[in-house]
């Protein structure tokens, strides 16, 4: 299965418009489902979902977070990663910033703006916080509350390898146009799985990292 997902149309994007948006509709009130065990977050996607549920009977589902950074040029663009080949979990694949969160961190916003810092060098002196995405739960067992946040030109990256092979940009006028919204499937656990991918050049951008840019296209400028 391979077709885009029209609940509207393209929306025209620019980045006055867009962070003025994010700043109306998003907050810092942390959802109580990121630290409960007995709360099960939602995806928003029925086949995730499922899974998650699955996985919740077998596992905890652990707090993360990540850092949507939103980089304030002519035209905005989203800084993402790619994981490295050798790590254990979600090797090689697109993410955005972000991790589990340490008992060391102060918030899920400081644990966002650390891991950004440990795994691409983004100092936090270019980063303005704007709000908390909704809270997004991963088949994979990690219950993730995304920060939104204007980014500053100007900054150098500093790669760490051992967790990230390469850093790059996507438009955002890219990322929030529905007509790339694609729907995939695969099989898990016998089961057709169903999930989110915006393929970008030689990048594909799937799973929970697409699900979450599907979310933030919904609450900016679905509703």
């Amino acid at each position: 299965m391979n077709k885009p997902i029209l609940k509207s149309g393209p929306v025209v994007i620019g980045a006055a418009d867009f962070f003025a948006r994010s700043r109306a509709r998003l907050g810092f009130d942390v959802p109580p489902a990121l630290y409960d065990p007995n709360i099960i977050p939602a995806s928003g996607d029925p086949g995730t979902d499922k899974m998650l549920e699955i996985v919740a009977r077998e596992q905890p589902v652990r707090p993360a977070a990540v850092l949507i950074a939103v980089v304030d040029r002519p035209e905005p663009t989203i800084l993402l990663t790619q994981r490295s080949a050798h790590l254990n979990d979600h090797a090689g694949q697109i993410a955005f910033p972000g991790g589990k969160i340490d008992a060391i961190d102060a918030s899920p916003l400081d644990a966002a703006l650390r891991e950004a810092e440990e795994e691409v060098g983004l100092s936090r002196d270019f980063v303005e916080p704007i709000g908390y995405l909704d809270l997004y739960g991963t088949a994979f067992g990690f219950r993730i509350l995304p920060t939104v946040a204007k980014v500053r030109p100007g900054f150098e990256l500093a790669i760490n390898h051992s967790e990230v092979d390469d850093a790059f940009e996507v438009p955002l006028s890219f990322l929030m146009n529905p007509v790339n919204h694609q729907v995939h499937s695969k099989e898990f656990r016998g089961m057709e799985r169903f999930y989110y991918a915006m393929p970008f050049a030689e990048r594909y951008i799937w799973g929970a990292t697409a699900g979450m840019l599907r979310v933030l296209y919904e609450r900016i400028y679905s509703s």
